[in-house]
């Protein structure tokens, strides 16, 4: 089957059309491009251009008000406000006063026309915009003047400029760039209808108002950068001190299962073994005491469980460091402070111990936050008072157990040693937490001569004291182990 002779091949069509399409499709994007760029122009200078937007007063934290008195802060803060009227009228005067020889009445109206905008800049800076470029379009066509540079005068030059800046201050940075354009074509369009005159003062204009925009922006930014890096740096911060608290209060929860599944265990076999030092015990005592058995049982299973939820919430990797001294492990006490100054003294820290009053055996959570607060307390001395020495005090009271941690001045440099430096306050607030478990006061702070005390007092109740003491007493008769069969049940059962 033959072609018609006009045909034309189905691949020349294609290409025609594809290359059609081309063209066509480049056309649109270009429009499209004209079309958002005057759009973001009517956003920015046209909609809602006198729109009332003040201008704001210092901030109160502003570092120029907090040398004030309180009385005067006040019409200080005003000062942005001050400052742009009296720039106006002294603009106002010194083109009037100039033009006056030349220009007569007509010098009154360019200086009108170049302090209303500064004033209108207060509340309407977009605004003020318009009438400062609207007035030198004015003074340029209309009254050109014979005497002065044209289509700015010196003076006008100024408050334009000044209009350019701070309604930049106030705007976006794309606000800054519309207006400079805007201005560059106004001081061209003026210029062309006298090039000898204009050409020259537009010129320096565009390159005058275009240096200080971008310094002004460059600022402008650098500032902003800086304010995001430190609220930046005020939310790490924040989240770090969560964190410590955190793995301080899991530590915390932690030590209290260890005293608390104590006392626990210790019930729940002298529960055990009751029944079997009476001889035909009552069945109601029996069944007493399994009941206080048995639910000294669910609370060491409820503890460990509750205990297992805190330490879930644990971030990644937190847990890691408290897994060396678990619950299976004995929580230290006040009797093992001897050998904790004994190795702070061999890692090179000069200690002294002193205790006053009675010692006594204290409740077991109470020597273990004292011991804590101690080994904290000196390791900060380690890391950021080399070379200094530290005293230990500990006041015994009838009420309660105080605690003083007091070290040197450092001798040796700081710089340079693991650790040392001022750090985020992890351990005093891991002290400040375990003191107010407690219901204590704490308080850490430098002392006059350059070093760091700590001092904390940990209250006791007196009963508490008393059953403390009789727990640490040998009593061979009430600490009788149970029959064999008993105890591997209760070992089955506890946690």
């Amino acid at each position: 089957m033959t072609k018609p002779a006009g045909a034309k091949p189905a691949g020349a069509k294609t290409a025609g059309a594809k290359t059609a399409g081309a063209g066509g499709s480049r056309q649109p994007t270009e429009l499209r491009m004209a079309r958002d760029a005057l759009h973001d122009l009517r956003a920015d200078l046209l909609t809602g251009a006198f729109a009332f937007r003040p201008l704001s007063p210092l901030p109160e934290d502003h570092r120029l008000l907090r040398r004030l008195p309180a009385a005067a802060r006040g019409p200080v803060r005003r000062l942005p406000h001050l400052a742009l009227v009296g720039l106006a009228l002294l603009l106002m005067f010194i083109e009037s006063v100039n033009s006056q020889p030349y220009d007569g009445d007509g010098g009154f109206v360019r200086a009108l026309f170049l302090g209303v905008p500064l004033i209108v800049l207060l509340f309407r800076p977009i605004g003020a915009f318009w009438l400062s470029l609207g007035g030198m379009l004015f003074t340029a066509t209309v009254a050109p003047g014979t005497w002065v540079a044209w289509p700015w005068t010196g003076v006008s030059f100024v408050a334009h400029l000044v209009v350019l800046l701070v309604v930049a201050a106030r705007t976006r940075p794309r606000v800054s760039v519309h207006m400079w354009l805007l201005t560059a074509l106004a001081g061209g369009l003026a210029a062309a209808t006298d090039p000898h005159r204009g050409a020259a003062i537009a010129f320096a204009m565009v390159v005058v108002s275009g240096i200080a925009l971008t310094l002004l922006l460059a600022v402008r930014g650098w500032r902003d950068s800086r304010r995001q890096v430190v609220e930046q740096v005020a939310v790490v911060e924040e989240e770090r001190s969560r964190r410590t608290l955190l793995e301080e209060r899991t530590t915390i929860a932690r030590e209290l299962h260890d005293v608390v599944a104590h006392h626990m265990s210790v019930v729940a076999i002298q529960a055990e073994a009751a029944p079997y030092r009476v001889q035909d015990p009552p069945e109601e005592l029996v069944a007493a005491l399994a009941t206080i058995r048995q639910n000294a049982v669910t609370a060491l299973t409820e503890l460990r469980r509750v205990l297992g939820v805190v330490r879930a919430d644990l971030p990644g990797g937190l847990d890691g460091g408290l897994g060396d001294w678990g619950p299976e492990a004995p929580q230290p006490t006040l009797a093992d402070l001897g050998g904790l100054l004994e190795n702070v003294r061999r890692a090179g820290l000069e200690v002294e111990s002193v205790t006053t009053g009675r010692p006594r055996p204290l409740p077991q959570g109470v020597e273990l936050s004292a011991y804590r607060i101690v080994q904290e307390a000196l390791s900060n001395a380690l890391r950021h008072a080399p070379g200094a020495s530290a005293r230990v005090e500990l006041g015994y009271v009838p009420v309660g157990l105080g605690l003083r941690i007091v070290n040197g001045p450092p001798v040796e440099p700081v710089e340079g040693r693991a650790g040392a430096g001022r750090g985020a306050g992890h351990g005093v607030l891991g002290m400040r937490e375990r003191t107010a478990m407690l219901g204590g006061e704490l308080t850490a702070e430098e002392t006059e001569d350059g070093g760091f005390a700590v001092e904390a007092f940990l209250p006791v109740e007196p009963d508490a004291a008393q059953d403390a003491a009789q727990n640490a007493a040998p009593d061979a008769a009430r600490n009788t182990a149970p029959n064999a069969a008993s105890d591997t049940a209760l070992r089955k059962d506890a946690p």
